[in-house]
């Protein structure tokens, strides 16, 4: 097979990884090349078992096209998120279906000098249990935090330089990394909430708080990368020493580590809350976010007052992102998006009081739907990006489910 043709397919299954079902015309549109030609790769894929139709497009007043998807169990994808604490691994189909159970462990990631080991091997781990043979997996993409430098697969906050090279070179498998408040933003803009927005800032609330910024349709990562760290926005004057070194940073007042440790201080001076039971039994830092979002979820006066404290003041930070880069729309995802509405009437307050109103009068906030799931889509969206670079040629050659469906609607 042809390099050239090889482009060709990579380009088709990046527009149906993306958009799940599509014409062949709007197929055409997307990548730039011919209707002929996209019929013709669009058979060839057909043949090989990677294509199958899914019936007629709704009329628009002409013939009903024809679309296409790519086949759930052509290809396959891992997908990682990762933060300070927790990393989950997902095995998802070109559905965007996870396949197996996703694998949870709890990874530290500061002063760990054996994270990275553990990380690729249960990677592969994932991967061996799984069944799937590796040549239909196009790669391996991970969020995670830290300064990342996508390029050169480097993590230079947490597991090195060598950060993807290290896990390709154990996996025999592509690996792509970005920071998680950008691939979260990536999920957001291409199946979230922020789709079809020209500028959106996404806001990631986790262990700490992100941002992943879409400028002009596009992620932007800034001059190498490190664009986004709405987390260290000196905001306070508190003395209060942030995880970056500096202290007053944004995200001393309002990170989910913040609202924990406020949550614990209070109900130890006789606070009432459901969260004192369940923070006593919870054994790690994932049973401790899940705990924190069940009482916020149920109404607990105690941890709505600190979300509310906290959404205000991520509101501020929010506030001078929309009086520099006057987005269409704000989005808040992440873990902690699974609070819901709550977020919304404390960081509306917040922009109202110091926002100019003509300048804000069109931007709209918004609560992810996405929430906890959007990191492993988000790494997955990362992995589709990447897709020239994916194992897709080899996927192609080992392919034996032949359909012979032939195109017939452009």
């Amino acid at each position: 097979m042809s390099p050239k043709n090889i482009s060709y397919r990579k380009s088709i299954l990046k527009e149906l990884l993306s958009h799940q079902t599509l014409a062949c015309a709007d197929i055409s549109a997307s990548i730039g090349k011919s209707v002929v030609l996209t019929t013709r790769v669009l058979n060839e894929m057909i043949t090989h078992g990677i294509v199958e139709e899914k019936g007629l497009a709704p009329s628009s007043g002409g013939r009903r096209p024809a679309t296409y998807s790519i086949k759930p169990d052509a290809v396959y994808l891992v997908s990682v998120a990762m933060d300070q604490f927790v990393t989950r691994i997902a095995l998802l189909d070109a559905g965007l279906n996870p396949v197996i159970p996703e694998t949870k462990i709890e990874l530290p990631l500061a002063n760990n000098e054996h994270a990275l080991e553990t990380l690729t091997n249960t990677i592969s781990s994932v991967i061996k249990k799984s069944g799937i043979a590796p040549n239909k997996i196009l790669g391996i993409g991970i969020a995670m935090p830290g300064f990342i430098d996508a390029k050169k697969g480097a993590n230079y906050t947490f597991l090195g330089h060598n950060t993807a090279a290290f896990i390709k070179t154990q996996t025999g498998l592509p690996v792509f990394i970005e920071n998680d408040s950008s691939a979260i933003a990536l999920a957001e803009y291409k199946f979230g909430i922020a789709k079809g927005e020209k500028n959106a800032m996404i806001i990631n609330i986790s262990w700490g708080v992100g941002l992943g910024m879409i400028i002009d349709n596009k992620l932007f990562r800034g001059d190498n990368g490190f664009a986004g760290e709405f987390s260290h926005i000196p905001l306070f004057i508190n003395g209060k020493l942030c995880s970056c070194g500096k202290t007053g940073c944004l995200e001393t007042e309002t990170s989910l580590g913040f609202m924990l440790e406020q949550a614990i201080e209070k109900i130890n001076h006789g606070r009432a809350s459901v969260l004192k039971k369940m923070l006593t039994d919870a054994k790690d830092h994932e049973q401790k976010y899940q705990d924190f979002i069940k009482a916020a979820n149920i109404g607990d006066s105690l941890v709505v007052e600190i979300i509310s404290d906290a959404g205000y003041n991520i509101g501020r930070g929010i506030a001078i992102l929309i009086h520099l880069l006057n987005p269409g729309k704000i989005v808040i995802s992440g873990r902690c998006a699974a609070a819901g509405k709550i977020w919304l009437a404390p960081i509306q307050r917040a922009i109202n009081e110091f926002c100019i109103p003509h300048l804000v009068s069109n931007t709209k906030v918004e609560v992810s739907t996405l929430n906890h799931k959007a990191e492993i889509i988000g790494a997955a969206a990362l992995l589709i990006e990447n897709i020239q670079h994916s194992t897709f040629d080899r996927n192609e050659a080992t392919s034996n489910n032949n359909s012979r469906q032939a195109v017939t609607h452009a």
